[in-house]
């Protein structure tokens, strides 16, 4: 194994411009995490946000870029059990995923799903840790309900619908153009909406009517707030998991009252390593299983070699892409 390896600099931060490729030493397993051989990194909207200097990493993560991979395992702390030299992995990363070796704790690696090659394998851990935790977990979502997902072509989207029809809720989702809305359809959405030709919620209200929307995965925010709470029904759940139209706004919060609502959401990053662990064995047990029954698929929209990192940038700064951008690493 090489004592060296390439990685993504982004420096004090900007356009994609600023990102370059820089040579390091390896990264050495702590206690309790494995290093991993890297061959794919999932591209997503926080490391945007992170190269701009809107994002900073936790305490004690890696700086680099990138929060999920796909590789093998290269090395592990001697106290690391049920994973070896040269298994295949892919893994959610507090950091370092822009890199060609990276460190990771060893209780949020999980096994490449059956069928999968590495590539989409790399896709899975930001979304379905992300889903998983906000939708099943915060949201409560249950069979036979009502959900709505916005931006249903992009990575989080397209598991979110996935999921939510494989555990049996009835799906609406948001999207932009015929090509969002044809993959959309295709993922399993009952109900697909173009946000940029139509007002999607009275649209979604005359279809309810009083019954109403359960639960809604939200990360618009801004005006969206609102209008998510209009839609829930009685003991309905709002999850935000991002404000890409801001935070801050005027609300009536009265239906929160009338309609016992709740209003919730988190972030992945800054759980702890237990917390995410334990989201890890929910995956592993419940979704991963999901893939070889051919219930859960892989939408690519993209892959770029490492060096054309700022391309992939440029790409999802366009939202012109249907499912996940993925950088190949190494191989």
């Amino acid at each position: 194994m090489t004592d060296t390896m390439r990685y993504i600099d982004h420096g004090r931060g900007g356009p994609p411009s600023c990102m370059i490729v820089r040579q390091s030493p390896l990264p050495k397993p702590q206690k309790g995490e494995v290093l991993i051989d890297v061959a794919f990194a999932g591209v997503n909207r926080p490391d945007l946000l992170q190269r701009q200097g809107l994002y900073p990493p936790p305490a004690g993560a890696s700086p680099v870029l990138g929060l999920e991979v796909s590789g093998t395992v290269a090395a592990a702390h001697p106290d690391v059990t049920g994973w070896q030299v040269g298994d295949p992995v892919t893994a959610l990363v507090p950091g370092g995923g822009y890199a060609e070796f990276c460190t990771v704790p060893a209780a949020h690696c999980l096994p490449i799903p059956a069928g999968l090659t590495l590539a989409e394998a790399a896709t899975l851990p930001e979304n379905y840790f992300t889903v998983w935790s906000n939708v099943f977990e915060r949201g409560k979502l249950q069979a036979g309900e009502n959900f709505l997902v916005h931006g249903g072509a992009g990575g989080i989207g397209y598991s979110a619908i996935q999921l939510a029809k494989a555990f049996g809720a009835k799906v609406f989702t948001t999207v932009a153009g015929a090509g969002q809305i044809a993959a959309a359809r295709q993922l399993g959405a009952d109900v697909v909406l173009d946000y940029t030709a139509r007002d999607w919620a009275c649209e979604i209200s005359g279809m309810v009517g009083r019954r109403g929307l359960d639960c809604i995965l939200d990360f618009v925010g801004g005006s969206y707030i609102q209008k998510n709470i209009n839609l829930l029904a009685r003991n309905g759940r709002l999850v935000q998991i991002a404000f890409l139209q801001g935070s801050k706004g005027e609300l009536d919060l009265m239906p929160v009252l009338t309609k016992s609502l709740t209003i919730t959401g988190s972030m992945l990053r800054p759980k702890s390593i237990e917390e995410k662990a334990a989201i890890a064995g929910a995956l592993r047990e419940k979704v991963w299983p999901l893939f070889a029954q051919k219930k859960l698929r892989v939408l690519i929209s993209a892959v770029f070699d490492l060096a054309e990192t700022k391309k992939a940038h440029e790409l999802m700064e366009a939202w012109a892409h249907i499912g996940k951008i993925v950088l190949k690493v190494r191989g």
